[in-house]
């Protein structure tokens, strides 16, 4: 069976459904995130909740985290297809919710189910790559799974848009209905197929333990950033510091021994990860409310400055994989370092985009495009290191931390800014001076992401 399947590919008829269903359900993922950047300002606006803008995206994020947690647990007790159902289930529920809200925080609980329903459909997307593809194929469909965000890139920030500016901001959540749909029903042949492996009981204390950590972080992080967009009233304050508290003891146990300290290798390869990768989302989403809210412009033209973030990343993924494989991963730390100093150069160009009178698109394009190719060089190379210091069999709990701080780390950021902008508000400074704190707090993030990438160790192969 295994030279039968060397001589098939990912297009081939034993995995064409399971497949395009993938691709489609992350090109849906992947669209939904794009989307929502561009249109966030518009929505927040109508629904007369700008004070919440950055819970548009830390409920996202950081339900993404639980998602990807409990479903995971999910697979090996009731099997993949049941839980890739709930998943979509989830995401479908939340888009809803969020397609007729009638105010902010029903918008922001709808983000939080789609942010679960997202973070289990990629984990159920890995554990059928995993078990339904061989060894030879993997490759293959893990550079599918990548190319699955082009086409968002290409278009959805233009079209989530055009739809806000001329239509409704709710058309772009049920666009992606259909597309849902049609993943649906092309995997769930291949997903009656998985057989969810048996656990034993150490394995299955262990998931339940990172569970009840995984939640008991989101609610503490919730509740920090809540308390901090209320910090100036004695219950933010206390809500604020209980949050602060709450969240100590999970985040020690879901992340390696030293990784506040940036100790050496993983510890260091993971912190500097998560602070660059806050600051790219953060700054993405923030440059657009300031275009839109502080320079007036439409929300369509906005959204080509989320498109020239992430083609620039795109190719610069590209390219950094034929210089990998040109230089056998000798360059990888360098890159890194380069990619991330690209990074403070195109975030220090937002900033004066938004600051200067005569900064417009034009600037911003160029800014955020020196800001996609920088963390288009660093983060598929931060992966690549952080797998090389897994031994065998730990090469799912690595996926499981790079996982981690991609959504822990970029939720904060987004509602540590959004904090910022509603203390600005509350004390009389307006919005663009908020702003330029939420900008001004991703450009730090970078820097310290900078500095601890001298600390990453490279093995190459």
């Amino acid at each position: 069976m295994d030279q039968a399947a060397s001589k098939s590919g990912i297009w081939d008829t034993p995995y064409r459904g399971l497949t395009v269903g993938i691709v489609l359900a992350i090109t849906t993922v992947a669209f939904e995130g794009l989307a929502i950047t561009t249109i966030a300002p518009e929505l927040a606006r109508h629904l007369q909740g700008l004070s919440l803008y950055g819970w548009i995206f830390s409920a996202f994020l950081l339900s993404q985290l639980a998602g990807t947690m409990i479903i995971g647990r999910q697979i090996g007790k009731i099997g993949a297809l049941r839980s890739f159902v709930l998943a979509i289930a989830a995401f479908v529920a939340g888009i809803v919710i969020a397609a007729t809200a009638a105010n902010m925080p029903i918008l922001v609980a709808g983000r939080a189910l789609q942010g679960f329903g997202a973070g289990g459909i990629v984990t159920c997307v890995y554990y059928s790559i995993a078990l339904r593809y061989p060894d030879a194929l993997r490759t293959n469909i893990l550079a599918a799974f990548s190319g699955a965000y082009l086409l968002p890139a290409l278009i959805g920030p233009y079209m989530a848009g055009w739809l806000a500016e001329h239509v409704s901001w709710r058309f772009v959540f049920w666009l992606v209905l259909p597309l849902i749909g049609a993943a649906l029903w092309l995997t769930l042949p291949s997903f009656r197929e998985l057989q969810a492996g048996l656990t034993d009981s150490r394995s299955a204390d262990r998931g339940s333990l990172r569970v009840g950590n995984a939640l008991l972080l989101t609610i503490g992080t919730g509740l920090l950033l809540a308390g901090l967009g209320w910090i100036t009233e004695w219950t933010g304050a206390v809500a604020a510091l209980s949050g602060f508290i709450v969240i100590i003891r999970p985040l020690r146990k879901l992340l390696p021994e030293g990784t506040f300290a940036a100790r050496r290798g993983l510890p260091a390869t993971l912190l500097s990860r998560g602070l660059y990768y806050a600051c790219y989302v953060a700054t993405e989403s923030y440059v657009v409310l300031a275009l839109t809210e502080v320079k007036g412009m439409s929300a369509d033209r906005a959204g080509l400055i989320v498109a020239a973030g992430a083609l620039s990343w795109s190719f610069a993924a590209w390219l950094q994989a034929r210089l990998d494989k040109k230089d056998r991963g000798l360059g990888r730390k360098r890159r890194i370092t380069i990619g991330i100093g690209l990074m403070v150069v195109g975030v220090s160009l937002v900033m004066m985009a938004v600051a200067f009178e005569g900064g417009g698109i034009g600037f911003a394009i160029v800014s955020q495009a020196f800001t996609g190719f920088g963390i288009g060089l660093a983060n598929p190379t931060t992966g690549a290191i952080a797998l090389q210091h897994a031994r065998t069999g730990e090469e799912g709990e690595i996926s499981s931390h790079l996982q981690f701080v991609d959504a822990f780390c970029p939720g904060v950021g987004i509602g540590i800014g959004g904090a910022l902008i509603a203390i600005a508000e509350r004390f009389g400074l307006g919005m663009p001076a908020g702003i330029t704190l939420a900008l001004f707090l991703s450009l730090l993030l970078v820097v310290l992401g900078f500095i601890f990438s001298f600390r990453i160790t490279n093995r190459p192969t």
